[in-house]
């Protein structure tokens, strides 16, 4: 096998499917890289049986071939390489040649034959967004999913599409995230849970361009997802969903309208003065015209107030300021809107057209 090819192509290519080289294996050909010039173009792909990625790069095949490439080796001999064309050449011992300017670079291949292909499926039930507007619903939802296998459904986000609208929702048993978008055309009532390693690493992936859009297709156990020249293949995360719609409720006793950058900035500063896994809560007192937030820790104490619009009943609660940050910082809007029960219960921030609902639990807390 021969080919050669710029070095920006070959290295933009290799850092996109070595998100799908698993950390660690038994298998250790899922630690290469295959390289697949048989089909007349330059075809890389990894794979580690959960999330498999293959992307297209230019470049000039001067003989087909395949090989396995081991991918911490080959990605760090590309990036380090003068900025100009490369060349590879493999013999029939898999024995590979990576040249460029007066460089040069031999390493010992793998025969690709072993390789697990990502699976044919089925290009059907698809639908269509933006690379933009993917890129951000996965940023605006993808924090509040569980770092943890306790629960399996927790690690990933639901994704409900219902005409031409798509939901995605993502929870942790602490806060709920919850983002509505319309879609370009109708489709049929769908559900799939998506991991979140797999939302991140597309996420990471797409361009984020407005204009360019990304095609998901869905099987029974399996998500495609199919942009500019590479293709993601993931399994889905299998089992009922929650009932999200028991837990939100549109009844309250407080309604807070609020600066949301004054509110961010004020949490933020309470924040320097807790350490890292300290669990100190924020305590917001609410009165009228006025949130007082207050924080008392180890290293010392804060106590800043804001204006606000406030209906209903004054309300002191608590909460994980980490929780309120992550949901802000996601939210495009100048003023938000708060709705508040009673101490226990939880608060939602929302819009009026529910494009977007944040629901986070209060923390118990108590007053010196």
């Amino acid at each position: 096998m021969k080919f050669i090819c710029p070095k920006s192509e070959l290295l933009n290519g290799l850092q996109v499917v070595s998100k799908a080289v698993p950390a660690k294996t038994t298998m250790t050909i899922l630690e290469c890289i295959l390289v697949d010039c048989t089909q007349g173009c330059i075809k890389l792909t990894a794979n580690d049986m959960e999330l498999g990625i293959e992307t297209i790069v230019e470049g000039t095949i001067e003989e087909p071939g395949v090989i396995a490439l081991d991918a911490k080796i080959f990605l760090e001999i590309v990036r380090k390489l003068p900025d100009n064309d490369i060349t590879i050449l493999s013999d029939n011992s898999y024995q590979t040649l990576i040249t460029c300017e007066k460089a040069k670079f031999n390493i010992a291949g793998k025969c690709g034959d072993d390789f697990a292909y990502l699976p044919e499926i089925e290009r059907s039930n698809s639908i269509v967004v933006s690379q933009f507007t993917l890129k951000e619903v996965i940023r605006q939802t993808i924090f509040s999913i569980a770092d943890n296998d306790n629960n399996r459904l927790m690690t990933g986000e639901l994704f409900e599409i219902n005409g031409d609208e798509l939901k995605v929702v993502s929870l942790d048993g602490h806060r709920i995230s919850i983002r509505k978008i319309q879609l370009k055309d109708t489709y049929e009532p769908q559900k799939v849970v998506i991991p979140g390693k797999t939302l991140n690493e597309v996420s990471k992936i797409l361009s984020g361009e407005t204009e360019k859009d990304v095609s998901l297709f869905f099987t029974d156990n399996q998500v495609v997802f199919e942009f500019d020249q590479t293709t993601v293949v993931s399994r889905l995360i299998e089992g009922e969903y929650f009932r999200i719609d028991q837990m939100l409720s549109s009844d309250y006793e407080t309604k807070v309208t609020i600066n949301k950058r004054e509110l961010l900035s004020c949490i933020d500063r309470a924040t320097l003065l807790v350490k890292e896994g300290d669990k100190k809560p924020i305590i917001i007192n609410i009165t009228d015209g006025l949130m007082e937030l207050k924080i008392n820790s180890a290293i010392g104490s804060m106590d800043e107030q804001i204006d606000i619009e406030k209906s209903g009943k004054d309300l002191m609660i608590g909460f994980n300021p980490r929780f309120l940050i992550d949901a802000l910082r996601v939210i495009d809007d100048e003023q938000i809107t708060i709705y508040l029960v009673n101490p226990k219960a939880p608060c939602f921030i929302r819009n009026e057209e529910n494009s977007y609902i944040y629901l986070i639990l209060p923390v118990n807390f108590t007053t010196v």
